[in-house]
């Protein structure tokens, strides 16, 4: 599928209460070569049903974005905003209330299976520790939900395979095994950090749409972190685009991919085969993304950046409404639509 065609698997904008809103959302890190500030003022929001795609290169944050609404960070971290779920803040919230909130309200799948799952426990084990925490089900309601489950992601003779262990599941067996556990307790919203990470195309495409048909049943909402525009295209109804820990564009997938408004995303949509005509060279982003131990000044991409005028390296662009639910950080978001109209 080309990155330009509609999603099939998206859910509308919703103009509902949003369930989960970021704002201005900063993480830290101090270490021994001074301070990284990994993310740097992120807002997102995200409705009931909504499935939003958090894309960028590696670096640009989106992974520390995802473990900061939940504040699964380490010891040298420092988050500061504000992460709303319902109504509370969890940047301010005790920990007790945490643990109630995890796996329970929002679950994650975390990037790769065999380092997330415990090598020494059954499957089922482990989808039992996520039952006994968040559930009041007795041993055997459990055994059922957990059968369920398997069957649910598409695992088959479940009963079996509740007794095997993660290394003799195959890799996209065990991603689905994930996302049993995360589904146990039945979450609102679905944290989803690169699920496909290392998976051959046609598991991935499997669990993408799992992911989607799965939020679609059961109502959830889900943020899927990638670097894949194509991945983005297939599942998602809203992206945003970070770099340099920012997010940068945000809006409708169908609006940004034939519109976008930031020549950063202009950039990456350039550099991906669009397969309108064979043998046609890729257009490389030139340059590496800004260290993060360093000041910013203005414009984080204009040192890789075709557009860049003056004030891109001592100004940086306001993060403005540029159409219609489509906001953009870009002093060339004019040039962007102006070049498009003389396309």
């Amino acid at each position: 599928m080309s990155v330009m065609e509609t999603p099939a698997g998206s859910a509308a904008t919703s103009a509902a209460e949003p369930m989960l809103s970021v704002e201005d959302l900063r993480v830290a890190f101090d270490t021994s070569r001074g301070v990284v500030r990994a993310v740097d003022g992120v807002d997102l929001s995200l409705a009931a049903g909504d499935v939003l795609g958090l894309v960028g290169e590696s670096g640009s944050g989106k992974s520390v974005t995802m473990r900061a609404i939940l504040r699964l960070l380490r010891s040298n971290a420092r988050a500061t905003g504000r992460v709303m779920w319902r109504g509370q803040d969890l940047l301010a919230a005790p920990e007790r209330r945490l643990r109630e909130i995890r796996g329970r309200e929002i679950a994650v799948i975390f990037q790769e299976p065999m380092t997330a799952l415990n090598p020494v426990l059954t499957i089922g084990a482990q989808i039992d520790e996520s039952l006994v925490a968040h559930t009041a089900l007795d041993e055997a309601a459990r055994r059922r939900r957990a059968r369920e489950l398997l069957d649910l992601v598409g695992i088959s003779s479940p009963e079996l395979r509740l007794a095997s262990y993660p290394h003799e599941f195959s890799g996209g067996m065990r991603q689905r095994a994930m996302i049993a556990i995360s589904l146990a307790a039945e979450p609102r919203l679905l944290l989803a950090d690169e699920p496909t990470t290392a998976l051959d195309v046609t598991i991935q495409d499997q669990i993408l749409k799992l992911l989607v048909r799965l939020t679609q049943d059961l109502g959830m909402a889900m943020i899927l972190v990638t670097h894949d525009l194509g991945v983005v295209a297939e599942t998602c109804g809203r992206v945003s685009v970070m770099y340099a820990g920012r997010v940068v564009e945000t809006g409708p997938v169908e609006t940004i991919f034939a519109h976008p408004r930031h020549a950063y995303t202009d950039a990456l949509l350039r550099s991906m085969p669009h397969g309108l005509a064979a043998r046609q060279p890729l257009t490389p982003i030139p340059g590496q993304p800004p260290r993060l131990d360093r000041p910013i000044e203005g414009c984080p991409f204009a040192p890789r950046c075709s557009f860049v005028e003056e004030r891109c390296s001592r100004i940086a662009p306001p993060f403005a409404e540029v159409a219609p639910d489509h906001r953009a950080a870009c002093w060339a978001a004019d040039r962007l639509a102006a070049r498009e109209m003389g396309a």
